[in-house]
């Protein structure tokens, strides 16, 4: 079958056409920019890519055609001529759902925070177990050479967004893929461009839940409010809940400290070791359980699970150590929810004690643009000593006013942000933890922070 990849290089839709020329289909693919690291990986694989999109952006006698999200609405010019004629066309969450996971037991990682770090957990234990699954993640795993993998195991791990999936198609992607084992590490509201509140994403959550199989498994962090409220809507599964220092939880975390060697995990009360890895933050924690149970149902025992994580090397853009220099040490998030700028910032706090924490911050995504968040940036950022704020364009409220209570500096500039930045640094007598934290690129930030630090 010959397919056609409209939006070909977002993260999504570039791993569907990995996946479906390892399925042997012919893979084209247009977009309005072509650009690696994506373009690279699609060059290696022999993939021919258009751009920017056209009438003529579709092959003749092309099979289907598939459409990602961002930009791919009514008037777009290749939608328009696909519209016109006559060709098969869906969803790229449809196209998983339909061809790639269909006659697999997948595993789907669901919730507002932790599905890269989770999904990317279970892939890695299930390699580590020689169970080579096939997985679908929305990052670079550092333990893999790139965010997605078709192979001969039944076995495939996705990580499992509540965003939309077209823009025929308003229903959340999680719900083309029907999973046999499900996470849900916890609920928050976020993508308030197409969400109207909380009810409303739990609608889909709840949806999902739905249709997973009585023999099924649900697992879910019991130490989310809004998670456990979720499950007693109704669940037809089996479920396995999850938490940190509850006793009375099937997988539990006990004795958790800021150094998690210390940091037992037990099951149905009985010990199966300790957690030994290099990760920080009580969130990591309870992506570490998460990834536990899910190993397990497909039989991986927890022992095993515990002494693949100290292998485990974390995830790019995940707490990321990018540069190290005599004045500071510089991470790259993607944190862009004030839980998880929070419980970030509380990780590296507890592992760097009194050391100085600098947080950088982008508000960059749809729901911090529109303020829906301001009321909780300054307790968010409550274990950083000194926060930098870039403004973005089009902001939908007043940052200055949001954050002057507690001190943070913002900047209309990248070169009066890093300035500031590195002032600081200089009446430093100690070594700083600078953490940027963004769902935006940041490059051309981080490349004048490398070069900063350095230079101080």
């Amino acid at each position: 079958m010959h397919v056609h990849i409209l939006g070909i290089c977002g993260t999504l839709m570039g791993s569907i056409a990995l996946l479906a020329r390892a399925q042997g289909h012919i893979v084209t693919g247009s977009d309005d920019q072509v650009y690696p690291p994506m373009s690279t990986q699609l060059a290696e694989e022999g993939i021919e890519l258009q751009s920017p999109y056209t009438r003529d952006s579709i092959p003749k006698n092309v099979d289907l055609v598939v459409l990602g999200n961002a930009g791919l609405g009514r008037g777009n010019p290749a939608v328009e001529a696909l519209l016109a004629g006559r060709t098969d066309f869906c969803s790229g969450a449809e196209f998983l759902g339909r061809y790639i996971l269909k006659d697999k037991w997948v595993i789907a990682v669901a919730g507002t925070h932790g599905k890269t770090t989770t999904a990317s957990l279970i892939a890695w234990i299930l390699e580590c177990a020689g169970l080579y699954p096939s997985y679908l993640i929305g990052g670079i795993p550092n333990n893999f050479d790139r965010s997605a993998r078709l192979t001969d195991s039944p076995f495939f791990v996705i990580e499992a967004d509540e965003y939309d999936t077209s823009y025929f198609d308003r229903q959340s992607k999680f719900l083309h893929y029907h999973p046999q084992t499900l996470v849900i590490n916890n609920l928050e509201f976020d993508h308030a461009d197409i969400f109207e509140d909380l009810h409303a994403i739990e609608n889909q959550f709840h949806q999902l839940i739905r249709q997973i199989p009585a023999n099924g498994l649900v697992i879910h962090n019991v130490g989310d409010p809004n998670v456990k409220m979720l499950i007693q809507r109704g669940c037809w599964s089996e479920t396995l809940p999850f938490a940190i220092t509850d006793q009375d939880r099937e997988i539990v975390m006990t004795g958790f400290t800021a150094n998690s060697k210390d940091s037992e995990v037990l099951l149905n009360g009985s010990s199966v070791g300790n957690l030994d890895w290099d990760l920080t933050g009580t969130h990591n924690v309870s992506n570490a359980l998460a990834a536990i149970a899910a190993a397990r149902h497909v039989g991986v025992v927890p022992r095993d699970s515990l002494a693949h994580l100290s292998g485990f090397l974390g995830v790019k853009r995940r707490m990321e150590l990018v540069a190290k220099a005599t004045s500071a040490t510089l991470y790259d998030d993607f944190a862009h929810h004030p839980t998880a700028i929070r419980t970030t910032l509380a990780g590296l706090r507890a592992k760097v004690k009194d050391q100085p924490i600098y947080a950088l911050l982008e508000p960059r995504s749809h729901t911090m643009r529109l303020g829906h968040h301001q009321d909780q940036l300054g307790e968010a950022c409550a274990s950083a000593d000194r926060v930098f704020w870039l403004k973005p364009e089009n902001l939908a409220f007043n940052l200055d006013l949001a954050v002057a209570e507690q001190g943070h500096l913002t900047f209309e500039s990248t070169e009066a942000f890093v300035e500031s930045i590195r002032e600081n640094l200089v009446r430093e007598s100690q070594h700083v933890h600078l953490v940027m934290m963004s769902n935006g690129a940041f490059d051309t930030l981080k490349t004048a922070l490398i070069k900063m630090m350095h230079d101080v």
